[in-house]
């Protein structure tokens, strides 16, 4: 007897409790055989075990609450709703409550997420016994053949998850009633809780990343530049071809060598590499000073002589993809141009795309519907600083690209970066656009916390 809408609503919230419970299942079986299996401990030291799976436990109490704990879990919760009244009158309340007093857990967990990525790395590369007795404990029919990864991931899968299921619950819901009052307040606090996971996570690799830095990089005779700061984050690494400037400089007896920049959202660095671990300050620009254009290659640039055959790198320049750096006060307050060569066009515009940051920064004035969309069609973990992790279904709008790689936004919470185009599939329906589109700046709006 209920209308097609009330039917969508109630699929809506029925689809919350029912991945809320599928959820805790898996959550159980990393407890239950991962974390407290005894012959995985043994394998690792106390700190990789904490690093490893973190506040896990406290995780599993939101969802469910154990014996003797004050109050019911999110998930009994919303189960006792259900029992209840088989026709749901709403969850909302439900949701908000728990999100805004006792989803904290999530947040101390996806900030552990750098080092529980870096540790489970090192021990399956480092350590024959950890990974032998993981093996055995993924194959037990419980885990379902999937790797223990896939279960350390649910909680910031789950995180991410619950505000589009939130919103579809918004969608459904005739507006100016009580409910859909109480469903965008429910949605509000559970993009307040996304938000501060994800600053949590950003928060701690940077600080992480500054320290590890500070240390590496040594500046002689040049004046030191105070690295850790709470304001900077490292932007973008890697290994350009230095070639001649156009200036005698400092440069000058370097011309044609590999280098090594640092880019950070204010300054850029740039190095020689002297080993994994240690790096020599050849020069710095804080990057209100920095200038950068791309070089036509109409006349590429011979390689430096007696060079051409001792380096891949080398022999490449010739063909290289090449950019003008102008700082216009480096590090002794003088101004310095310097050309890069890059190996490929996709490095030369990730690089460029990198050193305009700071312009970068006004808002875009392409209407967000005239820009194409891709799905993500298998999940893409980021390797370097300026790429996007991305999830399987998330949609990306394509701000730009070069040979195989796009630059884009994902659209769920506007998070920029590079990712290559092989893991995404372009959405053709103009509809689809238009409604992904619409939601997009409903979210925004929503969860602009």
């Amino acid at each position: 007897r209920i209308s097609p809408e009330e039917r969508k609503r109630q699929e809506a919230m029925f689809e919350i409790i029912t991945s809320e419970y599928s959820y805790m299942h898996s959550l159980n079986v990393l407890v239950c055989h991962f974390m407290r299996s005894e012959e995985l401990r043994e394998t690792m030291t106390q700190t990789e075990h904490h690093h490893l799976f973190s506040n896990i436990s406290d995780i599993l109490t939101v969802s469910t609450r154990q014996v003797g704990a004050v109050g019911m879990g999110f998930f009994e919760d919303l189960e006792k709703r259900h029992q209840e009244n088989v026709l749901i009158p709403d969850i909302s309340d439900i949701v908000e409550e728990h999100a805004s007093k006792h989803f904290n857990p999530y947040i101390s967990y996806c900030s552990n997420e750098v080092y529980q990525q870096r540790t489970l790395q090192k021990l399956l590369t480092t350590n024959p016994l950890f990974k032998e007795t993981l093996k055995q404990i993924e194959r037990k029919p419980e885990c379902g053949g999937l790797p223990m990864i896939s279960f350390l991931i649910l909680p910031m899968q789950r995180v991410t998850r619950l505000p589009l299921l939130l919103d579809t619950v918004c969608q459904k819901t005739k507006a100016c009633t009580a409910a859909y009052g109480a469903a965008t307040r429910a949605l509000k606090a559970i993009s307040k809780l996304v938000k501060n996971c994800n600053e949590g996570a950003h928060a701690m690799e940077r600080t992480e990343q500054m320290y590890t830095l500070q240390k590496q990089l040594e500046f002689g005779k040049k004046k030191p530049f105070p690295l850790i700061s709470a304001s900077r984050w490292l932007l973008k690494r890697g290994e350009l071809y230095l070639l001649l400037s156009e200036e005698a400089g400092i440069f000058r007896r370097g011309a044609g060598r590999l280098c090594y920049l640092f880019l950070f959202n204010d300054v850029l660095i740039i190095t020689k590499k002297k080993s994994e671990e240690s790096y020599t300050v050849m020069n710095y620009a804080t990057l209100d000073q920095v200038t950068v254009e791309k070089i036509e290659n109409t006349d590429p640039p011979s390689p430096p002589p007696g060079k051409s055959g001792s380096s891949g790198l080398a022999r490449s320049t010739a063909g290289g993809h090449l950019l003008r750096v102008v700082m216009e006060k480096d590090s002794e307050g003088r101004r310095e141009e310097i050309v890069l060569s890059a190996e490929t066009l996709s490095d030369r515009a990730r690089w460029i795309a990198a050193l305009m940051h700071r312009g970068k920064e006004k808002p875009d004035t392409t209407p967000k519907g005239d820009l194409s969309q891709v799905e993500i069609t298998h999940p893409y973990l980021a390797k370097q600083t300026d790429e996007i992790s991305l999830q399987q279904a998330d949609v990306v709008l394509v701000l730009g690209g070069e040979d195989g790689w796009c630059w884009g936004e994902r659209l769920r919470d506007g998070e920029r970066g590079w990712f290559p185009q092989s893991c995404a599939r372009e959405i053709t329906s103009r509809a689809a656009v238009e409604c992904n589109v619409r939601r997009m700046e409903r979210l925004r709006i929503e969860t602009d916390v």
